[in-house]
């Protein structure tokens, strides 16, 4: 029987288990942490066996093959003993593709992922398609693959999930963007985390699809180099496209073979620039689909958004309260900054992942009258913009950071809690954080 021990008891590691013991196969699973008691009752109910607050070096390197959340960084201990050893590790997404007959659309990129691939299996829903919504959102893709059917599965994919992934192919591979992120993961080499990304094009053949935006400076740098079979399908706002999607007169168009799909972007739901690149991508996806026409217009003209993500929570006192806390990278908050009319109290901070602040410093000048700082190191942040921002403060929780920012905010500003950083000093992940924003916005 074959021993498969899997490292992490969160959504993507406890479906992973299940997969595996759904597969006859012999169980184990470890987590240096706490395990979410949500998680260990489903291990316990699966009868798998499993540890927490430690990894048993016995029980976990005598594994035919490891299973790798994607938090756990390849320099590890655990993870260098592993491979010293010559055990095969791979992703969640790996393992459970092994078991997936289905069409799997992939989106990646730095920014907008969760949006995008939401906003597809919406589309897809309305179009009367049997698909599954999971990657590095929802519930776990392996989860999905043990316990439901679907005919495709619409897969956000991080760089640390391409990382482990080798044998994996998709049928249609978005790239929205490429920015600097997580590079203390890619010992500070662009270069690494880009080579990342383009990991989505693995195994792809000439029946494939792979959408990408041509406005993207990064994408368009390494492209070249790429050698892929997939037909090529590009999305830009500067320049007209053939065989792909662009604007036209106030118009966005999108075209496959002879197809041609077009609705005004005043008409599309997502507001903002980098909304219509994620509108672009889904639009082409569903072209290339055969989805009708008015299905696609529908959906893009009704998706309501996503949690976390430039969402909108009260106005109090004429303050406007926006939840951003999926803005773990400095990308991300350009494009809420660049959203937002107005003056801005900007709640900011978290576990730094080597950012830099320069992308944004034109547009902060302009617009924040006030950094509300959220972390338990906020140096950088406050040594970066002293000289830019009247007002910075600190604060260590997020009833703190909400109650400073509404003192500081006027009638007509905006509170935009848009933090740059990953949330793990201070919360268990971001949608805590956004969680415990709202709650407190709510009580004031």
């Amino acid at each position: 029987m074959k021993r498969i021990v899997v490292l992490g008891g969160g959504e993507s590691g406890t479906g992973a288990a299940i997969l595996a013991k759904t597969k006859k196969m012999n169980v184990f699973l470890s987590d240096k942490g706490q395990i979410n008691d949500e998680y260990k009752k489903v291990l316990v109910q699966y009868n798998i066996d499993f540890e927490e607050n430690k990894h048993s070096s016995d029980k976990i390197l005598n594994a035919d093959e490891i299973i790798k959340s994607p938090g756990i960084p390849d320099k590890a201990p655990v993870i260098v003993k592993a491979k010293e050893k010559g055990i095969n590790i791979i992703s969640e997404i790996e393992f459970a593709g092994r078991y997936c007959n289905a069409k799997k659309i992939c989106i990646t990129g730095s920014n907008g992922k969760t949006t995008t691939a939401t906003l597809i299996c919406f589309l897809l829903k309305n179009a009367g398609i049997n698909a599954g919504l999971a990657g590095n959102i929802g519930k776990s893709f392996a989860f999905q693959i043990a316990t439901e059917n679907h005919d495709y599965y619409v897969l956000e994919l991080s760089s640390f999930q391409l990382d482990g992934m080798y044998e994996f192919k998709a049928d249609i591979a978005v790239l929205l963007n490429i920015t600097p992120d997580h590079l203390d993961r890619y010992d500070y080499k662009l270069e690494n985390y880009v080579r990342s990304k383009f990991r989505i094009l693995q195994n792809m053949n000439d029946d494939d699809c792979f959408i990408f935006c041509a406005d993207d400076k990064i994408t368009m740098q390494h492209i070249e180099k790429i050698v892929s079979k997939a037909k090529m399908l590009p999305f830009s706002q500067k320049t007209n496209i053939s065989q792909g999607a662009h604007i036209e007169n106030g118009s966005l168009l999108a075209q496959v073979n002879n197809d041609v799909f077009s609705m005004l972007t005043d008409d599309l739901s997502l507001k903002g620039k980098h909304n219509i690149y994620n509108s672009m991508a889904a639009a082409i996806t569903g072209k290339m689909l055969d989805v009708k026409n008015e299905i696609i217009r529908q959906s893009l003209s009704t998706f309501k958004g996503v949690e976390h993500r430039l969402e909108f929570v009260l106005s109090i006192g004429g303050i406007k309260f926006i939840n951003d806390s999926k803005a773990t990278n400095v990308n991300s908050v350009w494009y809420a900054l660049d959203s937002i009319k107005g003056n801005i109290v900007w709640i900011a901070g978290g576990t730094d992942k080597g950012n830099d602040y320069n992308e944004i410093m034109d547009l902060v000048k302009e617009k924040v009258r006030a950094i509300v700082c959220l972390g338990i190191d906020n140096s950088k942040i406050v040594s970066f913009f002293k000289d830019a921002v009247p007002i910075i403060i600190e604060t260590y929780s997020a009833k703190d950071a909400v109650e400073k920012s509404y003192e500081l905010a006027c009638s007509g500003d905006t509170v935009l809690l848009s933090p740059a950083c990953a949330s793990f000093d201070l919360f268990e992940n971001y949608e805590d954080r956004g969680e415990q924003f709202k709650k407190y916005v709510r009580n004031l």
